[in-house]
């Protein structure tokens, strides 16, 4: 059996492959990067790394020859070049005969009203018309992606959020990365969909895990999404971020995150880390590279 796992070099996929080669020898994984270079301390591990570029479909069924089992982990831009970056894969899978398709969607993806569900309604939706046996995996969010609001509470600021009492199933990319080896690795996950949805959080309840953390009461500021948007402009966000930044915000307040499942349990077959335990990883990481 071949698996192979795109977008490696990125943070989820590094580690889908460091939980993979935890019970998969080497030789029994690939990798797919836009830049081999970056990914030379993986062919020092064994695995094979294989060029593999969503913006040159044409060189892609050579990427995929021969592999039985793939991730395809969700592009980086905006929703029409994922769109056709996610389809162009899934039809270049199909030509090289690939036999199952694992694919990191978002949460509640077919139903939902966030501004990035498109792309994985697209995907989601070219996979199934494959009829190539599949997994998706819908990730909820990344306690990852709230890293500059965490570095600012140790800063001392307010947590700013426009999301109201929107609820999220927050946890360590690592738990997304374990989830999605197990259903690479594992039996019975054919034409499955997970939600993979950690206990749900308000905003409040964050900040109030992450100051028992740190010891410390963080205020939350409830603002309008004009305001979080001046305000994320005084971070020197880009231009183009700016109105992603606030539909999440708008997205998380109208429900799209607040998913209710144990899926995420099921797949890893144990609980997903503990918030104050994530946080304290993130914290700890944080205080690393200062």
């Amino acid at each position: 059996m071949k698996i192979l796992v795109t977008g490696a070099t990125g943070k989820l996929g590094s580690k889908v492959v460091d939980s993979l080669l935890k019970t998969v020898p080497a030789n029994q994984l690939a990798v797919s990067v836009r830049n081999p270079e970056k990914a030379e301390g993986l062919v020092s591990r064994g695995v094979e790394v294989r060029q593999g570029d969503f913006d040159q479909p044409q060189n892609l069924d050579t990427t995929f020859a021969g592999i039985d089992r793939l991730l395809i982990i969700s592009a980086d831009g905006d929703n029409e070049t994922r769109i056709r970056q996610h389809t162009d894969a899934v039809a270049a899978a199909e030509r090289a005969g690939v036999k199952f398709i694992a694919y990191t969607s978002l949460a509640n993806a077919t139903e939902s009203k966030n501004l990035m569900a498109p792309p994985h309604v697209a995907t989601e939706a070219a996979i199934i018309k494959t009829g190539i046996p599949y997994t998706f995996l819908r990730n909820n969010w990344y306690l990852e992606n709230e890293i500059g609001s965490i570095q600012g509470a140790l800063a001392g600021a307010p947590w700013v959020t426009s999301a109201g009492t929107g609820k999220v199933g927050w946890t360590l990319q690592q738990d997304y990365a374990d989830a999605a080896a197990a259903v690479l690795t594992g039996n019975g996950h054919e034409n499955k969909v997970y939600e993979l949805s950690a206990p749900l959080l308000t905003q409040e309840e964050l900040a109030s895990a992450l100051g028992a953390v740190l010891g410390k009461e963080i205020p939350v500021q409830q603002v309008s999404d004009e305001k979080y948007a001046e305000i994320m402009k005084g971070l020197d966000l880009p231009d183009f971020v700016i109105p992603i930044v606030v539909g999440i915000q708008e997205s998380i307040r109208n429900g799209s995150l607040a998913v209710e499942s144990n899926d995420f349990e099921k797949v890893l077959g144990r609980p997903v880390t503990p918030i104050r335990e994530a946080l304290t990883q993130i914290v700890n990481e944080i205080s690393q590279t200062k």
